[in-house]
């Protein structure tokens, strides 16, 4: 494969040859190398601005990171047998980190592959590809997947908002095989349920793993709400771990009919509630009627996507940590959780403390999670460090 050469400016490489893979559109020569001869997807030779290589990436001129390096070595592009070389060192983590063949498969630039996205539910697949560059090489993804696996059936989940960025069309495909409504997995020793084909991203959020095997040891014979709920893979989990009664809260019907089903999966129909309807207004009626619970789970969707939604995300979260708080019984259990990669740790602290003096609560945070072992971190890229958990007793101030 003859590839292209793309040059960058003076400096530029600094942060490449610390370990980071993406390249920024102000950091190419533009001169030597124009960004517009490039054809979105298209691989290219990487060198500094005195000409040493330093790996191939794959280019898209119309976005802000025009490039991700894919590979520094020069002999082996982007292609069939790289990507089943890689597949295979992501499955050799999550098989020394999991018992079921249930987890997050590929994480983008943690596993070598930018842009790329594959959860495993035992033998059925959703893959998930948001640049140019894996839109491209998505025939030798299936190839390499049907040589490393037997799949049942592959899902193309392709509908994501960075696709728009990318000049990418959206679109939900079952790419192979016969895709059942509910699809089954284990998460926890909790036999569970997931909608991949209609249910949101890929069906299944592997990420709060650890986290929700920590909160089944607060539950046992606890009332338990979870804000936010989707299939319930916190509040079924919960019932599964022995909690008395649980309350699962979320503005998807869909969503909702499904978590019933996992609820009955688990023989704890009866121990379960629905409550349809925004997740704010839904806190605003509990606390009008006085409900309190033992243990409150809040693990909203990403109230801040871009750094300009910071202040308007912050306070969503500090409204939401506030309804928490109020609606838990005394000496209860908060778990406060977000997937912002925008919200650093220590504002999601400053924001459950802000909370607890306010309402006059005394806060003891004795536990905090981090994503699991099948997201992992690469140390180079701080965006793949993006999730957040943290556990607290709240109790009357002393």
């Amino acid at each position: 494969m003859s590839l292209q050469t793309l040059k960058l400016n003076s400096g530029a490489d600094r942060r490449l040859r610390g370990g980071h893979v993406w390249i920024y559109s102000n950091e190419v020569d533009n001169k030597a190398t124009p960004l517009k001869a490039f054809a979105p997807g298209e691989q290219v030779v990487v060198e500094t601005d005195k000409g040493k290589p330093l790996g191939i990436a794959y280019v898209n001129p119309n976005t802000l990171i025009c490039g991700r390096i894919i590979s520094r070595d020069l002999k082996y592009p982007l292609d069939r047998s790289l990507l089943i070389h890689r597949i295979n060192i992501a499955l050799s983590l999550r098989q020394r980190n999991f018992k079921e063949d249930c987890y997050r498969l590929v994480f983008g630039d943690s596993d070598g592959l930018s842009g790329l996205v594959i959860d495993r539910f035992y033998n059925i697949f959703v893959v998930q590809v948001s640049t140019a560059g894996m839109e491209q090489v998505i025939p030798e993804i299936l190839e390499a997947l049907n040589k490393v696996f037997t799949p049942e059936a592959v899902l193309l989940r392709n509908d994501g908002k960075m696709r728009d960025l990318e000049g990418l069309e959206t679109y939900i495909e079952v790419a192979q095989g016969v895709l059942p409504d509910l699809c089954p997995l284990t998460e926890n020793g909790v036999s569970l349920l997931a909608p991949l084909e209609h249910g949101q991203k890929t069906g299944w959020f592997y990420d709060h793993r650890t986290n929700r095997a920590r909160m089944q040891s607060l539950v046992k014979d606890k009332q338990v709400l979870d804000l936010f709920s989707y299939v319930g893979g916190w509040g079924v989990q919960a019932l599964a771990a022995g909690a008395e009664q649980v309350t699962c809260v979320d503005a998807s019907h869909v969503a909702l009919d499904v978590a019933l089903e996992n609820a009955k999966l688990n023989n704890a129909a009866a121990r379960f509630d629905a409550l349809h309807g925004d997740a704010f207004d839904a806190c605003k009626e509990l606390i009008e009627q006085k409900r309190k619970f033992d243990v409150v789970v809040l693990d909203p969707p990403a109230f801040i996507q871009k750094k300009k939604d910071i202040r308007n995300g912050e306070r969503a979260y500090a409204r939401m940590n506030n309804f928490a708080m109020r609606l838990l019984n005394k000496d209860g259990i908060l778990i406060s959780a977000s997937c912002s990669m925008h919200l650093q740790r220590d504002r999601l602290v400053d924001i459950i403390r802000a909370n607890g003096r306010e309402l006059d609560r005394m806060v003891q945070i004795f536990d905090q999670g981090h994503q699991g072992a099948d997201h992992p971190i690469h140390p180079a890229i701080p965006e793949t460090d993006y999730l957040k958990a943290y556990f607290a007793r709240v109790l009357p101030a002393f």
